[in-house]
């Protein structure tokens, strides 16, 4: 595979990667485990699992990625021999699940655009919640699922250079831009410091404990970097040898972090300006659906203009992400029998959209794939890589980076965290995961 197509530049390959880290995850889903996570405690305990657990999980991931030239299903076997070959089987089944309800997602963020654009805001909570109705049920709704599969098809189907490459040279530039002219925006507003205190610097000791809160960092540090799902195992295959993976993975985590921390600081202002704090703590779609365009509103044209922006930049975001997650099934099919691209595409496209077809129909299958998927299979792909890369086949780790010049004490920092930190601290977060989950499961 790594053969036949390559990035044209480390540049090209770190803004792809950031893009399939930066999603809807870092718009969506951060406010609001940061509000329920106490603010500034849940900031603390992600920024622990990102900096200590996730960096060198993503650089393993890298490695196994280019070290091996294969797609996801193949390359843990490759790597590890037959025992490992459920490790590509989860990557694939991971991807599939988290698009599949991604792309309803997507439907929904596109859907709220083109509504702001062509007919305005909803004025209060009550047409806030009669539209969020509208945009999550209906025909509507497998319209847009499709319509966010096909667009993402089209792009993977162009290939590494033709596609994926140039999308993310045009997209990553324009979604930082516009993050930050909307974070400056925000700034201004009249409960702009008190956003920033009530839900970034509050800080309560207890979060540190509670199950909820650190299932949630652990959930939004794998979902929102993307590791332990295959994408950038998939994207690596397509790597030169010299590509300094460590450095690149920096990159890809700051670029991620940074775009979570810059939507909070667009998010908190009006969410606090506008009074709309009980719905963004009681619901993961309040933030994203009814509170920004409620409060948006109160302002005029002027928050129109915000709103279409924030919808364009949250679609542009969902974007890079769904076409990194539709190149795991695409890799792997091309891998394992061999199909031209093309063909691979579109098959898998047509398998995620079936998939996708009962979250669309349901929001409380749509909340139970997202924890599934999205969470719990992620930090166990996680676990089993840095196993792999740590444990199993450490000395092909050590050798891919000395490859490139990676210097010795970056290699053995990466190899110690990967061996003693990663694999208890991911191991903790998945029983606590596991146990939360089904605890508020059976209390619904």
């Amino acid at each position: 595979m790594a053969a036949k197509e390559q990035w044209q530049s480390g540049t090209g390959f770190v803004l792809a990667a950031a893009g399939s880290a930066v999603g809807l995850g870092n718009l969506w889903g951060f406010a609001y485990r940061a509000s329920q996570g106490g603010g500034a405690a849940f900031l603390l305990i992600y920024i622990l699992i990102v900096s200590t657990v996730c960096l060198p999980v993503l650089v393993a991931e890298m490695v196994l990625g280019r070290s091996t030239g294969k797609s996801p299903i193949s390359a843990p076997r490759a790597f590890g021999g037959s025992r490992w070959q459920p490790m590509g089987w989860l990557f694939l089944l991971a991807a599939i699940g988290i698009l599949a309800f991604y792309a309803v997602l997507m439907g929904w963020t596109a859907h709220t655009f083109f509504h702001s654009l062509l007919f305005g805001l909803p004025t209060n909570m009550v047409e806030a919640k009669e539209f969020f109705g509208a945009v999550s049920t209906g025909e509507s709704v497998l319209i847009g699922q499709l319509l966010s599969l096909v667009l993402t098809a089209l792009v993977v189907s162009a290939g590494i250079r033709g596609g994926i490459e140039r999308l993310s040279r045009w997209c990553m530039p324009l979604l930082l831009v516009l993050l930050l002219g909307l974070a400056i925006w925000a700034s201004t507003l009249p409960g702009a410091w008190e956003g920033y205190r009530t839900f970034l610097l509050r800080w309560d000791t207890n979060q540190l404990f509670n199950p909820t809160t650190v299932r949630n960092a652990f959930t939004q540090a794998f979902f929102s970097i993307g590791t332990g799902i295959g994408c950038i195992l998939a994207y690596s295959a397509y790597l030169d040898r010299r590509n300094k993976l460590p450095r690149e993975a920096v990159a890809v985590v700051g670029i991620d972090t940074t775009v979570g921390l810059l939507a909070g600081m667009v998010t908190f202002p009006v969410v606090m300006s506008f009074g709309l704090s009980d719905v963004i703590s009681s619901s993961t779609v309040g933030t994203l659906f009814i509170s920004l365009p409620t409060g948006l509103s109160a302002l005029g044209l002027s928050g129109r203009v915000v709103a279409v922006l924030f919808f364009a930049l949250a679609y542009i975001a969902a974007i890079t992400s769904s076409v990194s997650l539709l190149e795991v099934p695409v890799a792997s099919i091309m891998d394992r029998f061999g199909w031209r691209r093309n063909q691979a595409v579109w098959t898998a496209t047509f398998l995620v959209f079936l998939v996708g077809l009962p979250s669309a129909l349901d929001l409380n299958i749509l909340g139970k794939m997202d924890a599934v998927f999205g969470g719990i299979l992620l930090i166990f792909g996680g676990l089993l890589l840095s196993i792999l890369l740590g444990w199993v086949i450490p000395r092909r780790f050590d050798e891919d980076l000395a490859g490139s010049n990676t210097p010795e004490i970056i290699r053995g920092t990466l190899k110690f965290m990967l061996r003693w930190v990663s694999p208890p601290v991911i191991a903790f977060g998945l029983i606590v995961s596991l146990i939360d989950l089904m605890s508020n499961w059976t209390a619904s």
